[in-house]
């Protein structure tokens, strides 16, 4: 009778799962069909970490239920949560959880690369150089702007745009991509020009004004600099389209640029954030969807390659945001808490070599740790 009852109980639940339907969010998205491959245990050659700034769970359900309950979020085999606060604020900001990331510390917010006394600490990029291995930054937000620069940067300060640029120079980053042209060519606090600087160093400076980022003849000898916009970029609702390319060029460019000793990427979907401060589910779902499609393109990067670590967390969660009562896939209702931070523990996706590493719950700061540990530095 117990054979029977569990025999009915097996058949109730598999028969009730909802079916997923998946053609055509897939093509939507150009997701791949099917479960991913196996983990791969070992050492991993190269990481690639995105960062969805200001991305919660329900960032993610809000994308996720607008394309047809699918994301490409769903492909990666390991998730964990980590908790975001900073050293002195349960609500951490973007510098001080960006760095926890780079560097492995726990800083103050407003921090850009430096500990609680304001003391320069290595960041996971300039260990990374220092083994030789290419390094790049990809921001739908300034490239200057906290995230991105807390991985290259080492400022007392987030709002000290036109010194963080001037810190570009000081490392040997192989690619960066992002907005905040007027903060290398156009200075109040000097007269330097940091655009010629990056060109007498060697590198392919260009942006948007010049060039189509696509169309560009890559010199295998010389880093490449790429200006989005000059200041902020736009939202992506009104006409921004470059984060899927420049994560295609990066990608190939870094490997080609590695000669074999691996490398390090930092992508940041950075208006996902600005969505949550403006209190908009609206561009939230926008930018969610434009990141995700290029953490699609990233995963399907690392399962041809075989060697890429690929880590996809954020830094907090911004706006309280909730899906409520009501809601449909046509139709969203939902509400915000704040215009600013919560202190909601943040999910982490992990695929390839090491990933394994990511699941769990721990702090922002082992992310750095755990990375170190898949790369053997």
């Amino acid at each position: 009778m117990r054979n029977i009852i569990v025999i009915f109980s097996m058949i109730f639940i598999f028969g009730c799962y909802p079916k997923n339907e998946t053609s055509t969010p897939i093509a939507k998205l150009g997701m791949t069909s099917g479960t991913p491959e196996p983990l791969r245990h070992g050492k991993a050659k190269n990481v690639i970490l995105m960062i969805g700034d200001g991305m919660g769970v329900s960032q993610i359900t809000a994308g996720m239920i607008k394309n047809n309950n699918r994301l490409n979020l769903e492909r990666f085999p390991i998730v964990g949560l980590h908790k975001s606060y900073s050293s002195d604020n349960l609500i951490t900001d973007s510098a001080a959880g960006a760095t926890a990331f780079s560097a492995g510390v726990k800083t103050y917010n407003g921090a850009i690369g430096v500990n609680p006394r304001k003391k320069p600490v290595k960041t996971i990029l300039e260990e990374c150089e220092e083994k030789g291995m290419a390094t790049g930054l990809v921001s739908t937000s300034t490239i200057v702007h906290a995230t991105p620069a807390s991985f290259i940067a080492h400022q007392p300060s987030r709002k000290m745009y036109e010194e963080i640029a001037a810190d570009f120079l000081k490392t040997e980053v192989d690619l960066f991509i992002g907005g905040g042209k007027k903060y290398f060519d156009r200075r109040e606090t000097d007269e330097r020009n940091l655009y010629e600087e990056l060109e007498e160093k060697d590198y392919y400076v260009s942006d948007y004004f010049k060039e189509n980022m696509s169309a560009i003849k890559f010199d295998p000898n010389k880093n490449f600099a790429y200006f989005t916009a000059d200041d902020d970029p736009l939202p992506v609702a009104s006409g921004r389209d470059y984060l899927y390319g420049a994560t295609r060029i990066s990608t190939g460019f870094l490997k080609a640029h590695s000669k074999g000793k691996g490398y390090f990427l930092m992508i940041e979907g950075a208006q996902i954030d600005w969505g949550g401060h403006a209190n908009d589910a609206n561009y939230i779902i926008s930018e969610m969807l434009d990141f995700d499609k290029s953490i699609g393109a990233v995963l399907d990067w690392a399962e041809k390659d075989g060697e890429t670590l690929v880590v996809v967390t954020a830094d907090h969660e911004t706006g309280g945001f909730s899906i409520n009562l009501g809601t449909t896939q046509d139709t969203m209702v939902t509400e915000f808490t704040t215009d600013y931070h919560t202190a909601e523990m943040i999910p982490v996706f992990a695929y390839g070599p090491g990933a394994e590493k990511f699941s769990g719950i721990y702090e922002n700061t082992a992310i750095y740790d755990k990375i170190k540990k898949a790369l053997g530095l």
